[in-house]
């Protein structure tokens, strides 16, 4: 019996022993800042600053937003050769040097003016300016005219400018219908012998004087008008 007895104390003394040994050693690695084996980690994570979690966010793309990108520069296409395929240019500018020059006006020196009667309509008669250069020229507006010397010019007919100024070949003619008188009692009818014919540059301008002699027994009263240079007899003789 007391053998029994002295090996239960011996028994739990060596259990008291490994107790004691086992709770030094979980304290010296809590101490050591060690853990056990086995031991789950149940440290938290480290805190992350406010300024560090806003440029986070800052960097993100929004979601469901596309990222911001760069525009190319004007005249270019993004993804192309840098010419954009052409998207973006302006249409080429013609400089006035390289313009058409101007037609040469019909003048004294290139073309020949006559005038004649005709049966229709009454108290008209018919200008024509004919072309005997080597380049075309141009009838610009109507022609000027003086009866007699006048020194006042004819009234030219507005209404008859056509849509485009008549430009002449050589040999070509053009036409311009001469009213005599305007409307029946208003002045006396005087008679003329000699026309005066000045044509006109693009702005309106004398480029010379041709003289006629008129059809015998013409006569005016002033109140009559010239048409503007057409391209045929109808046009011509149709106000």
């Amino acid at each position: 019996m007391r053998t029994n007895r002295i090996r239960t104390i011996a028994l739990a003394a060596t259990a008291l022993a490994a107790t004691l040994s086992l709770t030094a050693c979980g304290g010296e690695d809590k101490a050591m800042g060690t853990k056990p084996a086995g031991a789950a980690d149940t440290a938290a994570p480290a805190a992350t600053s406010t300024d560090d979690k806003a440029q986070s966010e800052s960097d993100a793309p929004e979601a469901g937003k596309p990222e911001t990108q760069t525009v190319p520069a004007e005249g270019k296409h993004a993804g192309g050769n840098g010419d954009g395929g052409n998207q973006g240019k302006k249409p080429k500018t013609t400089p006035n040097s390289e313009a058409a020059p101007a037609i040469a006006t019909c003048t004294p020196k290139n073309s020949r003016v006559k005038v004649s009667s005709v049966s229709r309509p009454i108290n008209h008669l018919l200008l024509t300016v004919t072309n005997t250069g080597s380049t075309n020229c141009a009838a610009y507006y109507a022609p000027f005219l003086r009866f007699d010397g006048a020194q006042a010019v004819y009234p030219v007919l507005d209404d008859s400018k056509p849509q485009a100024v008549v430009t002449l070949a050589p040999g070509e003619e053009a036409y311009a219908g001469i009213a005599l008188l305007g409307e029946p009692g208003e002045n006396e009818p005087v008679e003329s012998d000699n026309l005066g014919v000045i044509m006109v540059d693009r702005n309106n301008q004398s480029k010379g004087e041709s003289t006629l002699k008129l059809p015998a027994g013409t006569a005016t009263d002033g109140l009559g008008f010239v048409t503007y240079w057409q391209s045929d007899v109808e046009n011509a003789l149709m106000y």
